[in-house]
């Protein structure tokens, strides 16, 4: 049985200030103060969550607490953020309601923690799925990306947002994510240029130079020492807890996981760099012959590291923080800067660079995050924004983010108030009136069009002539010196007249949170926000990738001389939206606090936790929930909890639940006046008449349980009592049945000894009887063996005798044969020397006669002779020699004889060419033209492929077969075979590489002279049919995979659905096919052949970038090609053995 628990169950203070009593800001902060120092850092105020930072983990985040708060009533546990989060997505999931969490708080009170453990309930409860789990994954990884780039170290939070984020997050029906929209709200980029004391600039910077290679540092021209970039502050450059060296890795691996190309990601990181660089550029001043001022580059070499990087040309930047062109109408006028000016014109730059930067990732983020699907989607918006601020001095900045502040609270308090109509109005009970302060006063005179001050404010930036913050604040005395809600020193009020607390140059207004003293120097040049022309163009003519969608008002042909909007004008609409968007959705509200400005665990600081609840306005929401019933609770749960308390519900009740509560209140005699029946809830309107029945309900759990005790008590005394006796009866009959068991053992026993010795008796009788019957066998056999034994013998005998007799007649023929043969050869060797002799007679007789003929003319030619014998002699010897030591026939064995002598050096070898190209005609001879056309293909493949990609040395040795369908023969594609008029040059199985999934579909591959077809495989049936002029260049990779990609065309009817992915166990076949047939035809370029680990395909309208990586063992023997995002193909291909 579940047990069911609720909001008042154990609670340590009063967990939902509705219920406080008494209800004053003293007893507001000791109630806070209460749960904190128990480790209770969430306390509701009816649906709003206060949040307490606690500067520490806490283990009330685990996977099991997302489990114990899944699915439940959000008063049903103890206050928790994942109450808020899961009561926000079941509205959403069940109840189709778009939904939005409002985060507020000032610096350091854990707003982006909040929204980070929102975020993650959601992506722990939704549904799960591959495709679900991506999604998930990117919207959670977009924090790390935008918290480096939009976070800095600042006095109160060493993880500060300073910019504003509203993000929605989409659902389809299910519930699952599709993905999402991310909106950013007025980046402090005055932070860029300069930081108060103690604190840090925007984290990408340290995390860039601690965190980069030493080749990434190099290219961007950076060193480590953040001593050596002005822009840096040096005394908080190191915050204790921040790693930023492991936080850049966690970025560069989250912009990988959200969609960004690794060319991204290095253009991003030039424009960070460049930043720095543009920090370091200092001016001097140069006298002009017309008595101004000139500024200067002081040293040329960051400007010159920084255009580089930028690929702007030196001289055109250098010109630009010299200069200013002013154009009106018709006219140029250029003016020089001065050395101020020049800085400023710097900041400006730095400024407006880094800020529209952070708009470009903001863009490029959602790019990647936002749902494909056309349907209609539900919404969870997360809005994560700057609190109330009052600081010691407050500016520009200040003002706009308490301007937001005062709209949020406006749409908080109608929103609220609202919610309580509604259900008033849904449940039955009559709706009064509820009096609160309405603070749509001050928004009206902030953004009023006519005199409100952002209006006044733009006003005096668009006004010609000399305009500065003096004038602003004069044109403010004159116009909103009445307002109730508006104070300076120059107000028409008297009262004011000797307040010194109130300078000159400020002016103070009566926020809904308290007054706050603004300066107005810089309000001017702030909500101008002004970037030269001349910049703007210096930048758009340079070549970096980014920096013509950055900065477009630089394109000289689209020149606009209407000034930009103001920084005012701009953050007003924004809001405005902001505004708009949030009334269309149902609110859910966290409001962030932090207990002490030490950053430190169990500190609590009374007069800072006061200031917070104050400026959020937490009284008045807790007033508004109290104004009319404090407490309303179903009828079910209510008679659930306290039935105990009554008679007649007690132990169940039988009837409605309404008509129990009914009896239950009437039975406790609570007066009429201090509840109201609803149609599905009981409404009390005093917390004390509720607290009053917990303790009723107290003091009779403990009468119940001590009836509960009793009862057991008794229960267990007497299944005590009835064991013992069943374990008596047990034992007895055991014990019976031990003795009758032994009993019968010894029956047995005796019985089977008897049995025993009677079998062993009769065993015995026959074994003597077979023992006899075997003897008389065994001697009649033993007879028969001795007598045939006998018989074997006299005829081996007479053998034997008659094999002697015939191997004597043998051996003496054999004898008289070699005498025979002995006398004939000793004749005939007789007969030889005789006839020797006879010759050798004969030749000294001739040599005799020769030499006495021919003895007068030897002296003269004998050395002559002798030396053509000689030479004739050898080279006799030399072609006989070769004779025997001539190679092989195959045209690739290059051994050869050694060459004997040194004056045949080039008969020897001139023979050996001579062999070869006589072996090489004899070998081609061999050829027929289907050989000689596979070996000039193979020709051509190496010339394409050798050392350019792993896959060719494995193909060398496999045969070019061409047809491996065999589709002139198979029965199964004679429709396809009807189809295509051409002769096949080449028919094979390929997959077709799908963009959605990477997975592959098998196709028929048909290449013929004039075009090549792809046909499905089980139908033959044709989807595609390209002609070959339309293909301009393959693509493939360096390893052993088998993709390829066919790029088509721009502009060709082949090239409508885009270029094709495709892989084969043959690609070095097809594309070497692909390209003899290219290069034969007449009117066709040469195919190019693009051999790189990276390259773009286009699909459709978009172009997908597919990256080979090397994988491990884990990926199998084949390559695997896997959809990272909407424009990332990885393919895995598993490392070479």
């Amino acid at each position: 049985m579940e047990v069911k628990t609720s909001l008042l169950d154990n609670m340590i203070g009063v967990g939902d200030m509705v219920l406080l009593e008494p209800l004053n800001e003293d007893s507001f902060i000791e109630n806070l103060r209460k749960r904190f120092d128990h480790n209770e850092i969430y306390t509701y105020i009816g649906s709003v969550v206060i949040s307490m930072n606690p500067y520490r983990s806490l283990p009330i985040f685990t996977p099991e607490k997302v489990e114990e708060y899944r699915n439940r009533n959000f008063y049903e546990l103890s206050p928790h953020i994942y109450a808020l989060a899961d009561e926000a997505y079941r509205s959403l999931r069940d109840q189709d309601k778009d939904q939005c969490i409002l985060i507020t708080g000032e610096s350091g009170a854990g707003k982006t923690e909040a929204s980070k453990l929102v975020m993650s309930y959601v992506a722990a409860v939704c549904g799960k799925g591959q495709e679900v789990n991506k999604v998930k994954e990117q919207l959670l990884q977009s924090n790390p990306v935008l918290e480096a780039f939009g976070n800095a170290k600042t006095v109160r939070n060493d993880n500060s947002s300073r910019f504003g984020k509203y993000m929605d997050i989409e659902f389809d029906f299910k519930g699952d994510p599709l993905g999402g929209v991310i909106s950013n709200y007025l980046l402090e980029k005055s932070r860029v240029c300069k930081q108060p004391r103690g604190e840090r600039n925007f984290h990408i910077f340290y995390q860039l130079l601690s965190g980069a290679s030493g080749d990434t540092l190099t290219k961007l021209k950076l060193d480590r020492d953040f001593s050596k970039y002005n822009y840096l502050s040096l005394d908080s450059a190191t915050v204790n807890g921040l790693d930023d060296a492991a936080s850049f890795r966690t970025v560069r691996n989250a912009m990988q996981i959200v969609g960004f190309m690794e060319d991204e990601v290095q253009l991003v990181l030039e424009l960070v760099a460049a930043v720095l660089k543009l920090g370091n550029i200092e001016f001097k001043p140069e006298s002009r012959v017309n008595g101004f001022d000139e500024s200067r580059v002081k040293d040329k070499n960051d400007l010159k590291e920084m255009c580089e990087l930028l690929g702007i040309e030196q001289s055109v930047l250098e010109r630009a923080f010299s200069y200013r062109t002013v154009e009106a109408k018709m006219e140029k006028v250029s003016t020089t800067l001065n050395v101020a000016q020049a800085y400023y014109a710097r900041d400006a730059l730095a400024k407006n660079l880094y800020s529209r930067l952070f708009s470009w990732l903001v863009t490029r983020i959602n790019e990647s995050i936002k749902a494909q699907a056309k349907t209609r989607h539900k919404v969870m918006g997360v809005l994560d924004i700057y609190g109330f601020e009052i600081f010691e001095d407050n500016s520009f900045e200040q003002f706009i983010i308490n301007y937001c502040n005062e709209k949020l609270q406006q749409i908080f308090i109608e929103l609220t108030l609202r919610e309580e109509q509604e259900e008033y109005v849904r449940e039955g009970i009559e709706w009064t009136n509820i009096e609160y302060f309405n603070n749509a006063v001050i928004c009206d005179l902030i953004e009023n069009n006519q005199n409100g001050i952002l209006a006044m404010l733009d006003e005096e930036c668009l006004r010609p002539g000399t305009v500065t913050d003096d004038t602003f604040l004069d044109k403010l005395n004159t116009i909103c010196a009445e307002h109730q809600h508006f104070e300076s020193r120059l107000s028409k009020n008297s009262k004011f007249l000797t307040d010194h607390s109130l300078p000159h140059s400020c002016f103070r207004i009566q926020h809904y949170a308290g007054k706050v003293l603004y300066r107005v120097e810089g309000f001017v040049d702030k909500n101008n926000d002004l970037l030269y022309r001349d910049l703007s163009q210096a930048m758009y003519k340079a070549t970096h990738s980014l920096m013509r969608q950055l900065f477009p008002e630089g394109n000289p042909a689209k020149v606009n001389l209407k000034r930009p909007p103001t920084a005012g004008f701009q953050f007003k609409a924004s809001v405005g939206g902001l505004m708009k968007n949030l009334q269309t959705k149902n609110p859910n509200y966290i409001r962030c606090i932090k207990p002490n400005d030490k950053k430190a665990a169990h500190i609590f600081t009374d007069s800072l936790v006061c200031h917070q609840v104050r400026y959020l306005g937490l009284m008045e929401n807790v007033r508004v929930r109290r104004a009319g019933y404090a407490f309303r609770q179903p009828y079910e749960p209510c008679l659930e909890r306290y039935k105990m308390l009554c008679k007649q519900t007690w132990p169940h009740w039988r009837g409605p639940a309404r008509d129990g509560v009914e009896v239950l209140l009437t039975d406790c005699s609570v007066p009429a006046e201090e509840f109201a029946y609803g149609r599905s809830k009981i409404f009390i309107r005093n917390p004390r008449t509720l607290f009053t029945l917990e303790e009723r309900r107290r003091a009779c759990l403990e009468d119940l349980a001590t009836l509960i005790q009793k009862i057991y008590r008794g229960w267990k005394c007497r299944t005590h009592f009835l064991l013992l006796k069943k374990s008596q009866v047990v034992v007895a009959a055991w014990y019976r049945r031990y003795a009758q068991q032994n009993k019968y053992e010894k029956i047995k026993s005796a019985t089977l000894v008897m049995q025993s010795f009677t079998r062993g008796w009769k065993a015995r009788k026959i074994l003597r009887q077979l023992k006899y019957e075997k003897r008389c066998k065994e001697a009649v056999t033993t007879i028969a063996a001795y007598w045939h034994g006998t018989q074997a013998r006299m005829e081996l005998r007479r053998l034997k005798t008659e094999a002697r007799n015939k191997r004597a007649v043998s051996v003496i023929w054999a004898y008289w044969q070699g005498t025979k043969a002995r006398r004939e050869l000793r004749c005939l060797k007789e007969e030889a020397r005789r006839k020797h002799a006879v010759a050798v007679i004969w030749a000294y007789w001739r040599g005799l006669q020769v030499r006495r003929e021919y003895r007068k003319f030897f002296r003269a030619n004998a050395g002559k002779k002798i030396y053509c014998f000689i030479i004739q002699r050898i080279m006799q010897k030399y072609f006989l020699g070769l004779k025997t030591t001539v190679p092989s026939m195959s045209p690739i064995d290059n051994t050869w004889s050694a060459q004997p002598y040194s004056f045949l050096e080039g008969a020897h070898t001139e023979l050996r060419r001579i062999f070869h190209l006589w072996r090489c005609k004899k070998h081609r001879g061999q050829f027929t033209e289907e050989k000689k056309a596979v070996y000039e293909e193979k020709l051509e493949a190496s010339e394409i492929f050798k050392d350019k990609k792993a896959l060719y040395p494995s193909s060398v040795s496999q045969p070019f077969k061409g047809d491996y369908l065999e589709i002139h023969k198979n029965p199964k594609y004679l429709k396809l075979n009807s189809a295509v008029e051409e002769k096949v040059l080449l028919a094979d199985v390929v997959n077709k590489i799908n963009r959605a999934n990477g997975k592959g579909s098998p196709r028929l591959f048909l290449l013929t002279k004039s075009n090549f077809v792809l046909a499905d495989q089980k139908t033959g049936q044709v989807k595609a049919s390209v002609p070959l002029p339309d293909l301009t260049s393959v693509s493939v990779s360096t390893q052993s995979d088998g993709f390829f990609a066919l790029k088509l065309k721009e502009g060709s009817a082949s090239a409508a659905k885009g270029d094709f992915l495709l892989s084969s166990e043959h690609l070095i076949e097809i594309i070497t096919k692909l390209h003899r047939t290219g290069t034969t035809a007449a009117d066709k370029d040469q195919i190019n052949i693009d051999i790189s680990d990276e390259f773009l395909v286009q699909f459709k309208q978009d172009k997908v970038c597919v990256k080979f990586i090397q994988g491990g063992p884990k990926n199998g023997t084949s390559a695997a090609c896997k959809r990272k995002n909407n424009r990332l193909l990885e393919v895995s291909v598993p490392s070479s053995p």
